[in-house]
């Protein structure tokens, strides 16, 4: 239960708002498709993005593909979006070979960041 204190001092509380709700109605929104090629399937890949999506407030999904790369789908605020993917890149580096980015159209009907098939 919240504190009147919180509430008269006019402070809000930290659990307002949840993080990686993709929510921020004060900056641009952006959608990313992106295909991610390499040793990317078998090694954690899909469990590690949405670990990693914890950390910025941005939803979608990611899922292995039957040719051997891995599809992901990042929604958020631009700078969020862009952040997610270089954290995705930077601890996979060495495993990617080959990103291939498509900017799409945000639809905002997503509520977490989850594996899908």
């Amino acid at each position: 239960m919240l504190s009147l204190t919180c509430w008269v001092a006019g402070l809000v509380p930290w659990f307002i708002g949840e993080p990686g709700d993709g929510k921020d109605p004060e900056k641009p929104m952006k959608a990313t498709m992106v295909y991610y090629s390499g040793n990317v399937q078998g090694v954690g890949f899909r469990a590690t993005a949405v670990r990693i999506a914890r950390d910025y407030p941005v939803t979608g999904w990611v899922k292995n593909l039957a040719d051997g790369r891995v599809q992901l789908l990042v929604e958020g605020p631009e700078d969020s979006v862009a952040k997610f993917l270089k954290a995705i890149r930077d601890h996979w580096k060495d495993d990617i070979d080959k990103e291939k980015a498509e900017d799409q159209k945000p639809t905002g009907k997503y509520k977490g960041f989850e594996i899908t098939r």
